[in-house]
């Protein structure tokens, strides 16, 4: 198949809706019925403000993290369109990628 993989980053701490937006973002996904979301923690990053995020021992709050999605193109549409209503100040990657499944699924 065809599509994008979508990449989303934040920090531990950016909220929506009561939710870490990382959070709210993989419920989204699953709300939408996409295949899937993985939620990545990093140890450290540098923002679009050239201001350095990382974990620390003691406040995890500034924490950079990654949200990977691999949708279709109407997918992504619907997606966007609801980030959009929900008014999300959010950095994204958008790539396109070919995807598909290989062997037999056990589940």
């Amino acid at each position: 198949m065809q599509g994008y993989q979508l990449t989303f980053f934040t920090q531990q701490d950016r909220r929506h809706k009561g939710m870490a937006l990382g959070d709210w973002l993989v419920h989204l996904a699953k709300e939408l019925g996409l295949q899937g979301a993985t939620l990545f923690s990093g140890g450290e990053g540098i923002g679009r403000h050239h201001h350095l995020h990382s974990a620390r021992f003691f406040d995890l709050a500034d924490q950079p993290i990654e949200i990977v999605m691999v949708v279709t193109l109407a997918e992504s549409e619907i997606l966007f369109e609801r980030l959009t209503l929900e008014d999300v100040h959010l950095f994204y990657v958008k790539t396109p990628v070919e995807f598909g499944m290989l062997g037999e699924s056990n589940q």
